[in-house]
């Protein structure tokens, strides 16, 4: 009987050994920074077969997927896509936002040094992400045995989507022309990227985000820390965020249909074609778990568009933000109340209100009676009050998604479609993002590999429902702050 047990609480101990939960050896996060959802289909016959058209023809592609607050900006983006969650609920409000009247950069942490330059540059980290992420609960899953590490060009693309507990994040700083970390991560540059850099690192100076070779830097350094950190090789799962930056810089400077555009999307596909490939090789085409998406989209440029005779333009939000100012101080007596603007966001100078005695409430009804002057404008919205405004409910819903009450502007402005918030000159040929609009709001979601069958659909998707859906293919909970819904 004795025996019978024992043998029993071996046989135990080994399934229980053996057992375990099944995932893939590697999950890829790819962001195409203000890739718009449609270039998956303007592009397709210039595209190489390995490439983004695969995605297309062999991934499971959720045509409709929509960014759910605003602004549509790149920190807002990655950071979003990865939490599951919008700024009211994890912070990251901006590029650039207010914080208790401070300007703040949206990943600087002055208590953390550069490492492999000297510069600001490396004076990064994601502490003031209010949320974690994917790779977050990946590493606490596994405790903490799965690796983690983000490549981007641009630090804030690195950073977020790699998350807090992130073994590395590693973006490129054109001061010394090579990738660089900050302290958050470690103390030194492993040997390998030390070795890297000074094979291929590039003139000191040059941006990198605005040359179509910007697309190659950033998926070789990809590449190069799968190699070289052996990511998918060990017992537990392992995460790689990529991040594509010129793409986003590119179209800023040249628009939507330039060459120079169109040929970093050529890049792109070459590059992908052959990252593909080197992941079948290494776990296998159901080895490895990839998503494709953006962080927003873009707009045409408005002189294109009017030549056209499609609608376009700009408002003047500097301009208006000084005649607003100009009349609530005839009307209050202090100056410079409206502190500045971000993205739409108008922030009221709540120290100077205070100190002087008057009423927020008042100042504000002010400040949007005078910015609702402005004819590009279609509303003007006290955020704190955004659930009862008289505005379209999915407007309504995204900019209290995007309110963070310590983090955003006090009121937020609408603009017509097509209207920058700046007035182009005759010879502007760039664009932008921000708004809610679908050329700036909708976006590619494919996914491709691991347990996913060829497929699409056109049901509404968000990009908060991203995070949840990877979750689920790991059979790991979602993020902390996470609002979005598993698509599978």
């Amino acid at each position: 009987m004795r025996k019978a047990l024992l043998m029993l609480a071996l046989l135990t101990v080994s399934l229980v050994a053996s057992a375990k939960i099944e995932r893939p050896r590697l999950v890829v996060g790819l962001v195409v920074d203000q890739m718009r959802w449609d270039y998956l289909y303007y592009y397709y016959d210039q595209l190489e077969e390995g490439g983004l058209r695969r995605l297309v023809d062999e991934g499971y592609s959720c045509a409709n997927t929509m960014i759910n607050y605003v602004p549509t900006i790149t920190a807002i983006g990655h950071t979003s896509v990865y939490t599951g969650s919008t700024p009211a609920l994890h912070g990251i409000c901006g590029n650039n936002f207010m914080e208790n009247g401070r300007d703040r950069y949206c990943c600087t942490d002055e208590n953390v040094r550069p490492v492999g330059s000297t510069s600001e540059a490396g004076m990064r980290s994601p502490r003031n992400m209010l949320a974690n992420t994917i790779g977050d609960q990946l590493r606490l899953a596994t405790e903490f045995r799965s690796r983690v590490i983000g490549v981007a060009l641009k630090d804030r693309a690195a950073i977020f989507p790699a998350g807090h507990a992130a073994n590395a994040a590693y973006w490129y700083d054109n001061s010394v022309g090579h990738f660089i970390t900050s302290t958050y991560y470690m103390n030194e540059l492993p040997q390998w990227l030390q070795q890297y850099n000074r094979e291929h690192g590039t003139k000191p100076g040059e941006d990198q985000r605005l040359l179509p070779q910007g697309v190659a830097v950033t998926f070789d350094m990809a590449e190069a820390v799968l190699e070289h950190e052996r990511l998918g090789m060990g017992d537990e799962t392992d995460m790689l965020t990529i991040s594509v930056s010129s793409t986003d810089a590119i179209s800023h400077e040249y628009g939507t249909r330039a060459d120079i555009t169109q040929e970093s999307y050529r890049v792109l596909d070459r590059k992908l074609a052959h990252f593909l490939k080197l992941l079948d090789e290494k776990f296998g085409r159901d080895g490895y778990l990839l998503f494709l998406t953006a962080d927003h989209g873009g707009a045409h440029n408005p002189n294109y568009m009017n030549a056209h005779k499609l609608p376009a333009g700009g408002w003047a939000s500097a301009d208006l933000r000084k005649k607003a100012n100009t009349a609530l101080q005839q009307r209050f007596g202090v100056d410079k109340l409206i502190a500045a603007n971000y993205s739409d966001f108008f922030y009221l100078n709540h120290a100077k209100i205070d100190s002087a005695g008057l009423s927020l409430q008042e100042v504000k009804d002010e400040a949007i009676r005078q910015l609702q002057t402005e004819d590009h404008l279609l509303y003007v919205v006290d955020c704190e009050h955004a659930a009862t405004a008289p505005i379209p409910q999915l407007i309504r819903e995204r900019i209290i998604n995007g309110y963070n009450r310590h983090r955003t502007g006090d009121i937020y402005c609408l603009p017509r479609a097509n209207q920058f918030s700046w007035v182009p000159a005759s010879n502007y040929a760039g664009t932008t993002h921000g708004e809610w609009n679908p050329y700036d709001a909708h976006i590619p979601l494919v996914f491709m590999g691991w347990h996913i069958q060829h497929g699409e659909t056109t049901k509404p998707t968000r990009i908060v429902d991203i995070a949840p859906t990877v979750c689920a293919l790991l059979h790991i909970q979602m993020p902390s702050a996470c609002i979005g819904d598993a698509i599978f």
